[in-house]
């Protein structure tokens, strides 16, 4: 039987959310937005009721990614309902299903959500307990809130599809990882993953000032700049080659150079969404592919799906013994359609340092 939900005490929660995709809307010189009516809005929904696995979770800070951004340019809501996006966050568990076993009314949490569901630009969610787990207590909500899905993607992308040892203490010349665009929000948390738990060489690219001081300071080895031939900024720091590539966007336009920079049997790993990848280029040297979605586990059910709660933990704690630190870049404020607006721009823009996170409605 589950516990009794707010919603007995509450009917309805706020929210922010749009019914057509769209273009964001433009940004005036006195930051407001040309069309808010077309754009995100501030609306009112039904509270929901937590049963089976799910726990209801009072929503205290969110992050927003790029896949926020994507789906609200592609696709639009069921006619007549809303479409709430928002798939990082911290909160507080308010009520729990029948099935759940792993949380408890009053527990602090964080997860990254599930793609097919509704998600977290709203006062109240439901999430399955298996893709959860105890947020870290050295962090405040926001600071917590930069982390979840960046997170996941980061750790899955390390060791589960490039399957990168932990580390050995390899004697030598140790193996090298490239990622491609790591100030950014995946990149900020994978340049500390690969530093704190691997023997790998760090080298992430950046193209400005602020960037590359930032990716430093969280651990890389070495900062090359992706706006020059990935290959021949590795040569500048003494690199032939490297035995890991990942490529966080735009790999379009990296793709030749990726190729030109892996070893012989190195491998490729990759989150955007390029619009052709012909993978024939990747034979003569036998460099193996690897797409990351860290929401495949939940979207499918997977078997191993309870893994996401567990490497959440795993970082909770790395971070509560001071072995890894947010990501967070820029806080906006309230959690409102203003100023998710503001994010999804700076999203767009390519230009935002870590993440970027809203606390508080």
């Amino acid at each position: 039987m589950s516990v009794p939900s707010p919603a007995n005490e509450k009917s309805t929660m706020k929210a922010i959310g749009y019914q057509h995709a769209h273009a964001l809307p433009d940004v005036l010189a006195n930051n407001q937005v040309s069309d808010p009516a077309g754009s995100l809005q501030d609306i009112t929904l039904p509270m929901p009721t937590a049963t089976g696995h799910d726990i209801l979770v009072e929503v205290k800070a969110i992050s927003v990614n790029p896949v926020d951004t994507k789906i609200r340019q592609h696709q639009s809501a069921q006619d007549g309902e809303w479409k709430v996006l928002g798939w990082d966050a911290v909160g507080t568990v308010k009520a729990v299903g029948d099935e759940v076993s792993l949380f408890s009314v009053g527990d602090r949490v964080w997860y990254a959500g599930d793609l097919s569901r509704s998600g977290s630009n709203a006062q109240y969610q439901l999430v399955d307990e298996r893709i959860t787990s105890l947020a870290p207590v050295s962090l405040c909500d926001a600071e917590a809130a930069a982390l979840p899905l960046t997170t996941i993607t980061a750790w899955e992308m390390l060791f589960d599809r490039l399957e990168v040892q932990r580390s050995e203490h390899i004697e030598g010349n140790k193996p090298a990882i490239m990622i491609i665009g790591a100030a950014g929000g995946v990149g900020s948390i994978m340049v500390q993953l690969a530093r704190q738990l691997t023997d790998l060489t760090v080298i992430g690219t950046a193209s400005r000032p602020e960037t590359t001081a930032w990716l430093e300071q969280l651990g890389a080895h070495h900062v090359i700049n992706h706006r020059n031939p990935l290959s021949e900024e590795l040569q500048t720091i003494g690199f032939d080659n490297v035995d890991y590539v990942v490529s966080l966007n735009n790999t379009d336009e990296h793709y030749s150079e990726i190729i030109k920079s892996l070893k012989p049997q190195g491998k490729f790993g990759l989150i955007d969404d390029p619009k052709n990848l012909d993978a024939m280029p990747l034979k003569l040297k036998s460099i193996s592919l690897h797409w990351e979605l860290m929401f495949t586990r939940s979207l499918f059910q997977t078997h191993d799906m309870i893994k996401q709660h567990q490497l959440l933990g795993k970082v909770a704690r790395l971070i509560d013994n001071g072995e890894l630190k947010t990501t967070l870049g820029n806080n906006l404020g309230a959690i409102n359609a203003d100023n998710l607006r503001k994010a999804h721009q700076l999203i767009e823009s390519q230009t935002a340092k870590g993440k970027i996170v809203l606390e508080g409605f």
